[in-house]
């Protein structure tokens, strides 16, 4: 592995935490900020990735839809707070394309996300894996794409904030 690669891989790890951190400190205004202007966030069931179906349960197509999700979140949505709490694996890279600016990584990493309501005990709220489209920018590596891919299909009546 050549000091580009390293430092390649670095970033990725750094993103992945850093988006991880964001959503357990409900840093929501930041979140959009992961992606390009033309970035997309699904959340999709395990059975539909299996089968290519393409039904996700939340389909945001664009970064101003994920800032929109972002303002329903902290403007317009009523809900039960909670804290959540977020273990990611270590990101695999299933493929890379070009070098320096543009350069296009497909990774993966499985997930745990922690729910924990303010006067509850904490409980798995989705459990599943992340595929990524990733581009390296100026700004750094952002999301072309996150596929959150649960595996559950029995999943808590409301996802409020991102996985």
């Amino acid at each position: 592995m050549s000091m580009t690669d390293f430092q390649t891989y670095f970033e990725l790890l750094s993103l992945y935490s850093d988006y991880a951190m964001v959503c357990d400190s409900a840093e929501w205004e930041k979140w959009p900020e992961f992606f390009l202007e033309a970035g997309t966030y699904r959340l999709q069931p395990r059975e539909n990735f299996d089968h290519g179906l393409p039904l996700c349960l939340l389909a945001l197509e664009s970064k101003a839809m994920i800032e929109d999700r972002v303002y329903g979140v902290k403007e317009t949505l009523y809900h039960d707070p909670y804290y959540q709490r977020h273990i990611v694996g270590t990101p695999r890279i299933l493929a890379v394309q070009g070098e320096g600016m543009g350069q296009r990584i497909q990774a993966e990493a499985n997930y745990t996300v922690i729910r924990t309501k303010f006067d509850g005990a904490s409980t798995i709220l989705s459990v599943g894996f992340y595929r990524d489209e990733i581009v390296k920018t100026s700004e750094g590596l952002k999301f072309q794409s996150r596929l959150c891919v649960y595996d559950s299909e029995m999943i808590a009546n409301s996802i409020i904030y991102p996985i």
